[in-house]
């Protein structure tokens, strides 16, 4: 019956995403399926209400951070990332372009001092240009389709401070053959789009999304060098 559940939500979301592709706004559908849930977190498919166990594995192998430190949380969900972040002395600021999850991190973490805001991948403030020593990209470029992907990669990049570190955390794919999604994994060639904004690979650690698939998945550190 799980099961069942969970592919009929994998079919609700592809076809959330075709209906924001057909109108030119891949990133909308965000919003209509967090509404859609109104609160209920299993209708959420990527919703695990902890952090990530990837991102929660590096920051515990890469402790001490220096306090105060700006962190960003792209396409932040519900936030349990950022928290997470936050609870290591990061100053995080966290976003996603739906206006409901954005409120539902508020309402989880009413006394959070991570500063949830509603912000569009594709259109952030001026500011956060090479304003974060840490930023964290898990699974979003991989929900947008291949005709926006460099924007997003660019976007992504663009966050990175000198000397600071980009952690991301996607699915891959073994060719440049364009994949059916979403989600659509990132290809080497994308994957070398990081480097070529000026990010430089440090470590990547490849595993199964679960034991019951064979999807591959990929946790890269790149860091930006001061020059």
């Amino acid at each position: 019956m799980f099961e069942q559940q969970s592919e009929n939500l994998q079919l609700h979301v592809k076809q959330l995403a075709s209906v924001a592709q057909q109108k030119s706004e891949p990133s909308a559908w965000f919003e209509v399926l967090y509404a859609e849930a109104k609160g209920e977190t299993a209708k959420i498919p990527w919703a695990k209400l902890t952090s990530h166990p990837y991102l929660q594995d590096w920051l515990t192998n890469h402790q001490p951070f220096a306090f105060g430190q700006k962190a960003l949380v792209i396409g932040c969900g519900l936030g349990d990332d950022a928290e997470a972040l936050g609870h290591l002395g990061f100053e995080v600021t966290a976003f996603d372009i739906s206006p409901t999850a954005i409120a539902w991190c508020q309402k989880r973490f009413p006394n959070s001092a991570v500063n949830y805001v509603v912000a569009d991948l594709f259109a952030v403030p001026a500011q956060w240009h090479l304003g974060f020593d840490f930023v964290f990209e898990c699974r979003n470029i991989q929900a947008l389709p291949l005709n926006v992907r460099y924007a997003a990669i660019s976007s992504v990049a663009s966050f990175v401070a000198p000397d600071g570190t980009l952690l991301m955390i996607t699915r891959v794919r073994d060719t440049e053959a364009e994949p059916s999604g979403p989600p659509w994994p990132l290809s080497d060639s994308e994957l070398e789009q990081f480097e070529s904004l000026g990010l430089e690979q440090v470590e990547q650690l490849v595993f199964l999304e679960s034991e019951q698939t064979d999807i591959k998945q990929v946790r890269i550190e790149y860091q930006r060098h001061n020059s």
